[in-house]
């Protein structure tokens, strides 16, 4: 546990040095050693079954977290989060697009169940722990970055995939389940759609109510409904809610037929579900 918490405080003391957010380096710049690339090569394949492990033990099928259990048996998880940092700038460039995505969602919510685990207790919230999205810098792939660099500067600038939304898991009950195994390139598609369908299928993706004609829909179609909207820019227009016509396009794909024809004619109210902040722990 103590190596955990110096790594993590490593970060903040970066941010409290410096905050501008560099590119990942080019070849030959600092952090881009081969050394480096030797020790990631090396390193990066057992940290996924170290955090294969993370996940097997301490999430249940729910997607919830046994977060004390973690904090005493923090090994694994320590050497996960090393193992991102260690990750040389060109080797992540070297890779294909799936490589790269799957990389940075495990590199994301790996983090934050360390960032999670730091805190002794264990807060309420992660809204309660001080600057963990947008000021503590962790080490991936040779550069600091925070969790909102992650999410909003790599993966929603540099990859038209929206369904990253899906996979992100900022440690609330309202956020998407956590999944029992890391995300891999081979199987990436798969792990995204099933994702998709999970979080669907639960209390806090989707909610329709014919009864009452109503539909509600996570606030994180909300807050990233232009990523919807980009990756489908056309979408045939739904009545009396065009603006979302993407958002309800993605999520018709994956309901029943039945389904997907009542939310096309829109006949109905569409807000948005309560977003509980509450820690996602077992």
């Amino acid at each position: 546990m103590t190596s955990l918490r110096l790594f993590l405080m490593a970060g903040v003391t970066t941010v409290l040095v410096g905050c501008s957010l560099p590119p990942f380096a080019t070849p030959g710049s600092p952090g881009s050693s081969g050394a480096a690339m030797s020790s990631a090569a090396i390193a990066l394949p057992d940290a996924l079954d170290a955090y294969g492990r993370v996940l097997q033990r301490h999430v249940n099928a729910q997607g919830l977290v046994d977060y004390e259990a973690l904090q005493r048996e923090p090994a694994d998880l320590e050497r996960t989060v090393a193992a991102i940092g260690a990750v040389a700038p060109q080797e992540y460039r070297s890779w294909s697009e799936a490589e790269q995505i799957a990389f940075l969602l495990n590199a994301y919510n790996a983090i934050t169940l360390a960032s999670i685990i730091q805190e002794t207790p264990l807060k309420p919230s992660i809204r309660d722990i001080w600057g963990v999205w947008n000021l503590r810098r962790h080490p991936v792939a040779g550069q600091p970055r925070t969790l909102d660099a992650i999410e909003h500067q790599i993966l929603r600038k540099e990859f038209n995939e929206p369904r990253i939304h899906t996979a992100l898991v900022c440690a609330a009950i309202s956020c998407p389940p956590l999944r029992q195994e890391p995300y891999v390139a081979a199987r990436l598609e798969q792990q995204l759609d099933d994702q998709t369908r999970r979080w669907l299928a639960g209390p806090h993706g989707l909610r329709i109510d014919r009864a009452g004609e109503r539909v509600q829909i996570s606030q994180i179609f909300r807050w990233f409904g232009e990523d919807w909207s980009r990756a489908n820019p056309t979408p045939v227009p739904i009545p009396g809610h065009v603006k979302d016509s993407a958002v309800l396009a993605f999520i018709g794909s994956y309901l029943s037929p039945e389904d997907r024809r009542y939310l096309e004619r829109g006949r109905y109210s569409l807000d948005t579900l309560p977003y509980d902040w509450a820690l996602n722990r077992r």
